[in-house]
């Protein structure tokens, strides 16, 4: 059934289409009559959370996006950073919360393949994915259906695109028992003298429509990710897009032939509203107006609205402005690669979106109003109250806490997810995930590497935005720090709430001062990211959650370090630790995994002190003294140390600290802190190094042995520690896949 254009506009139907009242009575303001179904749909698409950012324009103008390096910062399809040679990393990172937990499979599919043609509409080659995921409560009775469906649609699409899967992130809280996050992010490389933008340029010249048919999956989906989940859920699983990764394959190829034959004079990915935000984002930033004309869109299902048509979210299609002269050359790259090519319109100098449907007008609208002078709000916000104060420390030894830290749902190794993403493709894959950081060699360059790490601590946040926006960036920039590379720049993923609730914005407004500070403090600026607001189910808000990605560049990927113990009989340094080495319990994986305690305040990030540690351990890598590095972050020091026995091997023994509560000094989360290992020959000049730079990096114990033995603790095994470790994962999804065996019989 097909929709009509003159449907009556009425108060409910705007609020289906999230306008509040206010919004809609701008639109008769701005256009002077009603608007009819389509227009209606059109600013309901541009106007929504997702794309407007109306809630957070205010506050992410406050973040630092320019610096040496950067070459594109916010507003485009990504990021852009010069990492020399004439080459550029081209990267970003966006949620696709809502569709993953409607309808996993697909939805985190998408999401994948929405990121990667962000990446190769700017010119690069996409050559690394991560991920960052978050689930309810294991024992949620939908959890491991959504764990199994987005980590089986992740691999599903980035496998079959063919891009490795180098990092990520996958977590548990019950707050996300009816959101779940999922997070995507891609990288590519690019020329700096080859990068596309989404600007349009010149007027009379075609608009053309380029990849995949256009279909009814998808239409709604950006409104639908700009609202809280109710009872009606369900009935949301038409708005989630269906992806085709061997088509998006050919799109890349035809794209990346097309930009290198010159006709291309902008283009957009039709990701978010399609056809929609695609059109006029490229008219508003160029000045320009657009006229479409739908009956040349190619389409795969009959009768479709023009509603319909301008709303859809069908994948692995493409906008874009091209030079005349060379419209036969560029019809036929696509013919060639089996992909649509049509002229759907062109481009004016009135400033109007104007839509064509059936020979009548059915849109036609301010393109500016439409696309860069969306509402935005200044919504009141409250500080977020003081944590609750911190108790007595749980009566458990280090030896106990450690084994079933390392086992515990959150702590426990994320094998069985990684091991369904191809990680090796393209064969310049360094560093699988696992450890700080992924890495990938640049193709055709003889030393240099790229490091990709994605990292957030929410129930740091939730106790202190502030702090807990720092933190995020801090680890970020550890974790590249400790496989050797320089930090070069973010990208973010701001969950949050219902920003019209004043703590919730309140968390918002907060997270991003601390990211703020932070990246400014580390030279590490913002230049893409992505906001997503309204993830409630019922009025229950997920934790705050705003994930950092960060990119680093190794000079010389023969001086990377890795996490695993390399050696027998070498020296353990704490480096950057403060007095006692370790005391911050508050808000640790020690008292929240394992004993269901959310008190105390976050760690405080002291930002010069991380960029003096910082500096040190990169230096200690390049020179060759440092055999292996791994920052301490949840668990502290004892889990750190674990993970590198477990990742090498090797087992360690490590002094204790007279006067101190071992539990503050082996699960303390103090920041600013790398394990760092030293041949015995080289302890004085690291130590030296370390003196000089002003960082106190005491020697605290010696790998070696098959035991992990920390103070007067009881030793473990590195095998007992590898069987906890190992074991939860596997053991929890088999659960699953036995329930789902036995209702398959019973039904």
């Amino acid at each position: 059934m097909t929709l009509p254009n003159d449907i009556r506009i009425t108060p409910q139907l705007v609020a289906d289409h999230g306008l509040k009242p206010e919004e809609y009575r701008r639109i008769l303001e701005l256009i002077g009559r009603e608007p009819s179904f389509t227009e209606l749909g059109i600013f309901s698409a541009m106007w929504n959370e997702h794309c407007s950012y109306k809630s957070s324009k205010k506050w992410l103008r406050t973040l630092p996006t320019t610096g040496r390096r950067v070459i594109q910062g916010p507003g485009e399809n990504a990021g852009v950073v010069d990492i020399g040679d004439g080459q550029a990393v081209v990267f970003k990172m966006e949620s696709h919360n809502h569709p993953s937990y409607i309808e996993p499979y697909q939805g985190a599919a998408t999401g994948v393949g929405g990121i990667l043609r962000d990446i190769f509409t700017m010119g690069a080659r996409p050559v690394a994915a991560m991920n960052a995921l978050r689930f309810g409560a294991p024992d949620h009775p939908r959890t491991r259906h959504l764990v199994a469906g987005v980590v089986a649609g992740i691999g599903g699409y980035g496998n079959s695109f063919g891009v490795p899967t180098v990092g990520g992130e996958v977590n548990f809280d019950a707050r996300y028992d009816g959101n779940i996050l999922v997070n995507a992010f891609a990288a590519g490389i690019a020329r700096t003298d080859a990068i596309f933008y989404s600007k349009a340029e010149g007027v009379g010249l075609p608009v053309v429509y380029l990849g995949a048919k256009t279909g009814r999956d998808g239409v709604g989906g950006a409104t639908m990710a700009s609202a809280e989940f109710g009872a009606d859920i369900e009935e949301k699983r038409p708005t989630v897009q269906v992806g085709d990764p061997f088509t998006e394959k050919c799109l890349l190829e035809a794209c990346l032939e097309l930009m290198g034959s010159g006709a291309v004079i902008a283009i957009q990915d039709m990701g978010a509203a399609g056809l929609t935000c695609s059109a006029v984002e490229m008219g508003a930033k160029g000045d320009l107006g657009i006229v479409l004309d739908l009956d040349r869109v190619p389409v795969r299902e009959e009768a479709m609205s023009a509603y319909e048509m301008m709303l859809s979210e069908s994948q692995e299609r493409m906008l874009m402005v091209l030079r005349p002269e060379r419209q036969a050359q560029a019809e036929a790259i696509f013919g060639k690669w089996g992909l649509d090519f049509a002229v759907v319109g062109h481009t004016t100098d009135d400033l109007r979106f104007r839509v064509l449907h059936q020979g009548e007008t059915v849109a036609d609208l301010p393109i500016k109003e439409l696309g860069d002078r969306a509402p935005e709000y200044d919504r009141p916000w409250t500080v977020p109250a003081a944590p609750a104060p911190l108790g007595s420390p749980p009566a458990i030894g280090v030896d106990a806490a450690l084994l079933r830290l390392v086992g515990s749902p959150n702590h426990s190794s994320r094998r069985w997810v990684w091991e369904q993403y191809d990680t090796l493709i393209q064969a310049n894959t360094l560093q699988v995930p696992g450890g700080d950081a992924g890495v990938v060699r640049v193709d055709g360059h003889p030393t240099k590497a790229l490091a990709f790490s994605c990292d957030v601590t929410p129930r740091y946040c939730e106790a202190d935005p502030f702090e807990g926006g720092k933190q995020a960036v801090a680890e970020c920039w550890r974790n590249l720090t400790a496989v050797g590379a320089d930090p070069l720049a973010v990208t973010d993923n701001l969950n949050f709430g219902n920003p019209e609730r004043p703590q919730i914005m309140g968390q918002l407004v907060r997270a991003i001062a601390g990211i703020g500070e932070a990246c400014r403090a580390l030279d590490f600026p913002v230049v893409s990211g992505n906001v997503s607001l309204y993830n409630e189910t019922h009025g229950r808000a997920i934790p705050p959650t705003p994930a950092i990605a960060g990119v680093g560049l190794i000079p010389d990927w023969t001086r990377m370090a890795r996490a695993a113990l390399a050696g027998e009989d070498q020296c353990i340094l704490l480096v950057g630790a403060l007095e006692g080495w370790g005391s911050h319990l508050g808000r640790s994986a020690l008292l929240a995994e394992l004993f269901g305690r959310e008190e105390g305040p976050p760690p405080p990030v002291d930002l010069a002190h991380e960029r003096k540690t910082g500096d040190l351990v990169r230096r200690l890598i390049r020179r060759g003294l440092a055999t292996a590095v791994h920052d301490c972050s949840d668990g502290g020091l004892a889990l750190a140390l674990a993970e590198m026995a477990m990742a090498g091997g090797i087992g360690a023994t490590v002094n204790g600290l007279t006067g101190h509560d071992p539990l503050a000094v082996f699960l303390g989360e103090d920041q600013g802190r790398y394990v760092v290992t030293t041949r015995r020959d080289d302890l004085d000049a690291v130590q030296d190094e370390a003196a000089a730079a002003g960082v106190f990096a005491p020697w605290i114990g010696v790998t070696g042995g098959t035991d992990l033995k920390l103070g007067e603790a009881d030793a473990i095994s590195i095998g007992r520690l590898l069987e906890a470790h190992e074991s939860w994962f596997p053991r929890f999804m088999a659960v699953g896949a036995a329930d789902a065996a036995r209702q398959q019989e019973a039904g």
